[in-house]
This record gives structure tokens, sequence and C-alpha cells, in this order.
């Protein structure tokens, strides 16, 4: 049986999808703790700039959103294939892991350390591995619960849209109901993920709150557009790899899931 299902080439390229589709979320949420300067990082000048009276405002992001572009393209490419309930299964799965990622980083910050290792990098700047270690792993708690949430939420309107678009559209146009399902989700994904982390978490005021989502989501609805070829440059190696008649009937299931 179990050689049946690694011959079986939908079943093994969905498992290689479901596979880094999780990681890559987990990873991102990882990673997201450091925040980097965007113009910085691509070599241009940093320039400040005011929304809703909020003054000082750069493209400073969050490390996460370099990989959160990813999730959505691969949310839409299994979404053309395998259909929305395919998407909600792994996106329950990576929900559920990261929950039980940041349960594990929470109980081994609580584990006592001997002093060798504690003191161990002080000659590199780090005096305390256990408080470094806790600042790097022990996000706060609210930024956690916002990013499952708005991932979640995210996700779900990221399908609904994608198939209320085909379904207008036919097989045409994979570029609008790729990146209209993207650009619609991530505004959202945004919005939650600081309401719930700053908001309710931090007690910011809702022009801090809009004011850095409108940052953050002028970032991601770029990339998103940015990325658009990308769905089609793997759409190709895909049909490929399955087959074209076996490509189409699985096109023509997952409209139907």
């Amino acid at each position: 049986m179990i050689a049946d299902i690694i011959k079986h080439k939908p079943t093994r390229l969905f498992l290689f999808f479901a596979c880094f589709f999780v990681a890559n979320a987990l990873i991102a949420n990882v990673i997201g703790g450091k925040i980097f300067v965007l113009e910085e990082w691509l070599g241009l000048p940093v320039h400040t700039f005011s929304l809703f009276g909020q003054q000082g405002l750069s493209f400073s992001l969050t490390c996460g959103v370099l990989l959160w572009p990813l999730e959505f393209v691969m949310t839409d490419i299994i979404n053309e294939y395998y259909g929305k309930k395919a998407v909600k299964v792994i996106s329950y799965v990576a929900v559920t892991l990261i929950a039980y990622a940041f349960l594990m980083f929470y109980i081994s910050m609580g584990t006592p350390a001997p002093g060798w290792w504690i003191g161990g990098q002080a000659e590199n700047g780090i005096p305390n591995m256990q408080l470094a270690y806790a600042a790097i792993f022990g996000q706060n708690m609210w930024i956690i619960v916002g990013s499952i949430v708005a991932f979640l939420v995210a996700q779900i309107v990221d399908v609904t849209v994608f198939h209320r678009i085909k379904r207008a559209t036919g097989e045409k146009h994979l570029w609008l109901r790729a990146t209209g399902s993207t650009v619609i989700s991530q505004l959202i994904d945004s919005f939650i993920v600081l309401y719930i982390a700053f908001k309710l978490g931090n007690n910011w005021s809702w022009q801090q709150v809009l004011a850095v989502c409108l940052v953050n989501y002028a970032y991601k609805f770029t990339v998103a557009v940015i990325l658009t070829p990308l769905i089609y440059w793997m759409e190709k190696p895909i049909e490929r790899y399955l087959g074209k008649d076996v490509a189409a009937q699985m096109k023509a299931s997952a409209m139907e899931k």
C-alpha cells in the first residue's frame, strides 16, 4: 500500500507541497522576531514618512515577510490542483505545528542551564546565553496568537476568493485569481496580526495600527504582483510531471471540492 502511495504522482506532489508549506510557515514565524529595514537591505537611501499622524515611518519589516509571499503562492498552486479542502487541511496542520513549536520553545526556555553554557559566549559579546536564548525564542504571546489567527483567517479568505474568481473566469486568467486572492488575503492578514498583537496586546492607537498596516501591506502587495509570473513558471513543470491529462482532471476535480 505504501509503495502504491509513493508511486502515485499526485500524492507525491501533494506531500512535497504540504511539507514545504508547513516548513515555510514555521520558519517564517521563528525568524519573525527580527526587524529589518527594507531600503537598507536593497541598498537604497532610507526616507521616513508619516501616515495617519504617525511620524518617522519607514519600511521596517519583520523578517517573516521574506517567506510569507511564498506561502500564498503555494496556497494558489495547491488550490489550483487539489482544491480548497486540501488548502484548509494543510493550513490546520501548519497552525497546529506552529503552536506546538512555540510551546516547545517556552518549555526549553524554562529548563535550567549550566554556568559554562550561560557564559560560554561572553567573549563574543553575549554575557548571558540564557537571556539571549529567551530573547530570541520568547516572542510576545500576543504576537504569536495574532500571527496564527491572521494566517488561518487569511488562508480561508484566499481559497474562497480564488475559487469565486475561477468560477467566474474559468481556466483563463490564472494571474487574476492568484494575484486577486493574495492581495485581498494579505490585507486581512496584515490587519489582524497588528490588531491582535499590538492593539489588544500593547494598546496601540488605531492610527498606529492603520499606519503600520498600510506600510506592511504596501510591501506584501508589491511582492504579490512581482511573484505572479512564478505561478505560471511552476505550472509548466507540474503539468510535465503529472501529464496534461492528469493535470486537467485534477484542476476540474479541484473546482468541485
